[in-house]
């Protein structure tokens, strides 16, 4: 009787989405139905060092946020997956090396727009988890007349992210939109696209 291996799993990417860094893969070909998969990364600060993830051990998933396990947000880090079925598993396969201060993709706030009286007052949720929070995030809000090509910017350092924005309405009047963006110094300037416009109608009489 040979020694029977389970298809490794393919196509294992860590990459990063929306402020995580995320190790994503699929099955190997024709991999049974019970399978499941184990994690490990290592660090370039300790080499041949792979270090257990709790959370993703045994699981059934094709994915595993890496993002609060990360040691150093500021070192690149490398994982490896591999497949598990009874007492059979797969070879490990492993991934790029990516670092999170310089590859982390940013991703749009939601913005809550309430207008009242003379002021529009606006705060934003952001897909932060926890860990990453203390990064020096910024964040761009704009705010522009409807229809018009001209987008008058207004920009809010990271407390934007827990404080409430409140814009003086007094001088505004008819359609409003209001949009935001996340960005980050990192050896470049990067940023999220814009979330989508927030209008409202300001000092409408009638």
């Amino acid at each position: 009787s040979g020694h029977v291996q389970l298809p490794p799993p393919q196509n294992v990417t860590l990459l990063s989405k929306d402020f995580d860094m995320i190790l994503t893969w699929t099955p190997g070909d024709s991999s049974p139905p019970n399978v499941t998969y184990t994690v490990r990364y290592e660090s370039q600060e300790r080499m041949d060092k792979w270090i257990k993830v709790p959370h993703c051990k045994n699981i059934h998933s094709t994915s595993c946020n890496l993002t609060c396990v990360l040691p150093n947000f500021f070192v690149k880090v490398r994982a490896r997956v591999k497949a598990v079925s009874g007492r059979f598993q797969s070879p490990w396969v492993e991934s790029q090396f990516k670092e999170y201060h310089l590859d982390v993709e940013l991703a749009p706030p939601v913005l809550n727009v309430n207008v009242k009286e003379n002021l529009i007052h606006v705060n934003a949720s952001f897909p932060l988890a926890t860990c990453v929070e203390s990064l020096s995030w910024m964040y761009d809000l704009n705010l522009w007349k409807a229809g018009s090509e001209v987008k008058v910017s207004k920009q809010y350092e990271g407390i934007f992210r827990k404080n409430t924005v409140t814009i003086s309405t007094t001088a505004l009047r008819g359609n409003y939109c209001l949009s935001a963006r996340s960005s980050f110094q990192s050896i470049d300037f990067k940023h999220s696209k814009f979330s989508q416009p927030v209008c409202v109608l300001l000092n409408h009489k009638g």
